[in-house]
């Protein structure tokens, strides 16, 4: 399996030819979640930072943008996320997540829409995700990738880590928003779940599901990165209401979220705990 790390070495010299100041952060935002953190530097396509074509899909822009935060921080933002089921293989899918590792950042803060398992979950819901389970049937893992960037068998224990939830719940609860948290598992799409599929995930502990994060969090783990992952949740799942999945009310229900995650990840990426 290709880890393409001459290209991210590469990457990382022509980033570095551009002028641009390594981050200390790096954002990935889901369907229509792609917000405004800080003062721009500069931007660019995602299609400029990688090695090979990309295609984009609905709500998700593919644009890198880099921003100063007035802490100082700089944070690279993706405004939208490559899938494996767009055809691309998991080293493609974490390939940003990889160059912003390789960068120096040490924190990756993921979003994502999601449809909700738990019946208790509202569309709209902004969930705080604990841990995952990767039932994509991928991983960014496979082959050999470079010992220098991690252990053979990352511990996955701490994929979210405890540290950084608990400031975004602080910051959320400042704002009078309540986040809950839940386990998110990733499938590989792009079909919407069956009824019966979402019966077996919530047997399985489940209370989110989606098409992605959860390859780009095992690569970020396995570099050493800290994670914080937020899902909205933009419908009920298969089976838990009666209405049909459309992905126009997913992209709808992130337009609706975007201020209170805006609010919340500036809150988070401003805290000087953040590290």
């Amino acid at each position: 399996m290709r880890h393409w790390q001459e290209e991210l070495a590469a990457s990382v010299a022509a980033w570095d030819a551009r002028g641009w100041p390594r981050p200390d952060v790096v954002v990935v935002s889901g369907s229509g979640l792609a917000v405004d953190l800080g003062t721009p530097l500069d931007s660019a396509p995602i299609a400029d930072l990688l090695p090979f074509p990309v295609h984009a899909v609905a709500g998700h822009p593919l644009r890198a943008e880099l921003l100063r935060l007035p802490s100082g921080r700089v944070l690279l933002s993706s405004r939208g996320r490559l899938h494996a089921y767009q055809g691309y293989e998991p080293g493609q899918v974490v390939y940003i997540v990889r160059l912003a590792a390789l960068l120096g950042a040490r924190t990756l803060v993921l979003t994502n829409a999601a449809g909700g398992i738990d019946p208790s979950l509202a569309a709209g819901d902004l969930v705080l995700i604990s841990d995952q389970i990767n039932l994509s049937g991928m991983t960014p893992l496979w082959g050999e990738p470079p010992e220098a960037w991690g252990p053979r068998f990352p511990d996955m224990v701490d994929a979210y880590s405890a540290d950084l939830r608990a400031l975004a719940r602080q910051h959320a609860e400042g704002l009078g928003l309540t986040l809950s948290e839940g386990v998110y598992v990733g499938l590989a799409g792009p079909a919407y779940e069956t009824p019966a599929e979402v019966r077996m995930l919530r047997a399985l502990g489940a209370d989110l599901v989606g098409m992605s994060t959860v390859l780009e969090v095992i690569a970020a783990r396995h570099l050493g990165m800290r994670c914080l992952g937020v899902s909205l949740v933009a419908n009920p799942a298969a089976g838990v209401s009666p209405e049909p999945l459309v992905h126009a009310d997913v992209l709808a229900a992130g337009a609706r979220a975007a201020g209170r995650l805006q609010a919340i990840l500036r809150g988070v990426l401003e805290d000087p705990r953040l590290g």
